[in-house]
C-alpha cells in the first residue's frame, strides 16, 4: 500500500500546487470538495472494513476452505461468481470484502471470479442500466459477458493456485 499511497500523495501535491498558482481560490474549493466527499465516505469505508475483518474472525477458516477455499474447485468459483454478482455498492465496498475472504482461505479463482461477477454482471447496477441503456443493450451485454467470470475464475484457479 505504500507505493500507490505515495503515488497519490505526489499526485494530490501537484495539483494542490497547481490550483493555487492559478488563483481564484480554486485550491481552497478543491480541498472543501476533498471535506465533503470524504464526510460521505468515511462510513461506508468503516462498515466495509467492520464486514471485512468479521468474515476474517467470525466465519470459521474450515467453513470458507471447504465452500470457497483452493480445494472448493469448481463450485467455489460458481459461488465467487454469484456472491460477487450481487455485493451491492463500489468498490469500497467490494474489495474489502473480497480482501477478508481472501485472507481467510478463500481460492484465488473464487476471488477472481467473486471480483469479475461483482465488475461485470452487477446484478444491483441493472436497474440503473435499464433506466439508462434500455432493456435491450443490458440483455446483450449481460449474456455476452455471462460466462467471463467463472472463466476468469477457472484460469485463475488452474494456473495460480496456491498464489496468496
Amino acid at each position: 500500500m505504500l507505493f500507490p499511497t505515495l503515488i497519490m500523495a505526489i499526485l494530490a501535491l501537484i495539483l494542490l500546487i497547481i490550483g493555487y498558482m492559478r488563483g481564484g481560490g480554486e485550491h481552497i474549493r478543491g480541498l472543501s470538495m476533498t471535506w465533503d466527499m470524504t464526510i460521505e465516505i468515511i462510513p461506508l469505508l468503516a462498515f466495509a472494513f467492520i464486514v471485512a475483518g468479521m468474515v476474517q474472525v467470525l466465519v470459521p477458516q474450515e467453513l470458507i476452505a471447504k465452500w470457497v477455499g483452493e480445494e472448493s474447485g469448481v463450485r467455489g468459483i460458481f459461488i465467487g461468481t454469484l456472491a460477487g454478482a450481487v455485493t451491492p455498492g463500489g468498490p469500497f465496498v467490494s474489495l474489502p470484502v473480497a480482501a477478508g475472504l481472501f485472507r481467510s482461505g478463500a481460492g484465488i479463482g473464487t476471488m477472481v471470479a467473486f471480483l469479475m461477477g461483482w465488475s461485470i454482471w452487477a446484478v444491483a447496477r441493472m436497474p440503473l442500466e435499464v433506466g439508462i441503456m434500455g432493456w435491450k443493450f443490458t440483455a446483450i451485454r449481460f449474456v455476452s459477458s455471462f460466462f467471463l467470470p467463472p472463466i476468469a475464475g477457472y484460469v485463475a484457479h488452474v494456473f495460480f493456485s496456491g498464489v496468496k
